[in-house]
């Protein structure tokens, strides 16, 4: 090959799109189908990788942009997020950041609405752990049944539909025994 040919295959392969061919999750590489060449094992660029760290792998098909120091693409690593025909965005405006799952989760932050939203597939669960206590402040509309295990305490009025119950007895329908009228008191509702 002459020193020409050489000099225009490095220059060609420094920065490269492509699209990922396979994902290998440990340890992190993936390969990239780019022209007609599909790369060995390469990293790809993570949001974070320190101390604080983000784990969100590429997926076969993703349109990436590949760069390979001095052109040799063995060298090369990774830059994911490039929207494609086959991939397009799933947004369409300012102001708006979605996160798309795969199963059909969406969690989205719309700036201009002030609205946050997290939006499972069915049969989707929500855990939260925090040892320190939960603070919410502003009204909050349950829909569902709701299972406590713990003590509440209410500071304000507490309007129920329909009835109360405590230790088997009704608020609305329990009945006092040993009525009498005047200043005593009734017995023990039953």
């Amino acid at each position: 090959m002459t020193e020409l040919a050489t000099l225009h295959r490095l220059l060609e392969n420094l920065i490269r799109l492509g699209t990922i061919a396979e994902v290998q999750h440990r340890p992190p590489r993936v390969t990239v189908s780019t022209g007609d060449l599909i790369t060995t094992w390469l990293p790809w660029i993570a949001g974070r990788a320190g101390a604080d760290q983000e784990w969100d792998p590429p997926t076969a098909g993703e349109q990436v942009l590949l760069l390979s120091p001095s052109g040799q693409l063995a060298n090369g690593f990774v830059i994911t997020g490039l929207f494609s025909d086959a991939l397009p965005a799933n947004g369409e405006r300012a102001g708006l950041h979605r996160r798309s799952y795969a199963d059909g989760a969406v969690i989205e932050y719309d700036s201009l609405a002030h609205h946050l939203s997290a939006v499972l597939p069915e049969g989707g669960t929500t855990h939260l752990t925090s040892s320190g206590g939960l603070h919410i402040v502003g009204p909050i509309t349950h829909v569902g049944d709701y299972t406590q295990t713990g003590n509440q305490t209410i500071t304000g009025q507490v309007n129920v539909s329909d009835d109360v119950v405590a230790a088997g007895i009704s608020l609305v329908e329990h009945r006092h025994g040993e009525v009498k009228q005047g200043n005593d008191l009734s017995g023990a509702p039953q």
